[in-house]
């Protein structure tokens, strides 16, 4: 059976995003508008995994909805809201929230949190391979942090996920168009000439590593360790 999530937000357009996204990562997803709506399905639901939460909405308030599911139930809520103070942040977890996500972001580091905190409930796939690690790199998928040799690097959300498809697709020709629609989704409308700007900053990022990431001319790039 399928696992059920709530998605609360006003926002029509962000909701169907996310709302897209989850079921594509195999959710049963339920949709609410604002926190009245959110509570009457919350009540009506009583088999939810989680409940993903915008804070500023009509009616009834993010943290006013939390607080009352909160009397109820210890279900994981990920607060997702255009706040990104710490002071909201703290109310947020001191509320009761198990993730707290600023918008904007992105569908898949959400998604990917939605497992991470499925996982640490009890509710994830215990099988799902979140850490990989290929030729000195370490890529955790669930902490979104990448290490080379032991030491930690920063990423943009992007090269990020740009360097986690790569290593999932090594040792295959891709395209620049295959990258951009599988990196960037349906939602980008761009050049894909920004595919090679991505790159080039990774590589930088990587040092040495970064020559794991071969150039096609013409076509596009591939990933691939010499052994």
């Amino acid at each position: 059976m399928k696992q059920k999530i709530l998605v609360v937000d006003d926002e029509m357009r962000l909701r169907k995003l996310v709302h897209d996204f989850l079921v594509r990562a195999d959710y049963d997803v339920l949709e609410a508008s604002d926190g009245e709506e959110a509570l009457d399905a919350f009540y009506a639901n009583k088999d939810l995994s989680l409940i993903i939460l915008d804070v500023m909405m009509p009616r009834v308030n993010g943290y006013d909805v939390l607080a009352e599911i909160r009397q109820e139930s210890d279900i994981p809520v990920i607060m997702l809201t255009a706040k990104g103070e710490e002071d909201d942040e703290l109310k947020g977890f001191s509320t009761g929230a198990d993730e707290y996500i600023s918008k904007p972001f992105s569908p898949k580091v959400l998604v990917a949190r939605v497992k991470a905190v499925l996982k640490r409930s009890g509710g994830g796939d215990a099988t799902e391979d979140s850490e990989v690690s290929v030729g000195g790199i370490e890529l955790s998928v669930d902490a979104h942090e990448v290490r080379i040799d032991g030491q930690r690097i920063d990423l943009s959300v992007k090269e990020f996920e740009l360097l986690e498809y790569f290593i999932k697709n090594r040792g295959l020709a891709l395209s620049r168009e295959k990258i951009l629609s599988s990196v960037w989704d349906y939602d980008y409308f761009g050049d894909a000439r920004t595919i090679d700007t991505h790159v080039k900053k990774l590589r930088s990022k990587m040092g040495d590593k970064g020559a794991y990431i071969k150039t096609i001319w013409g076509m596009g790039y591939k990933f691939e360790i010499e052994e």
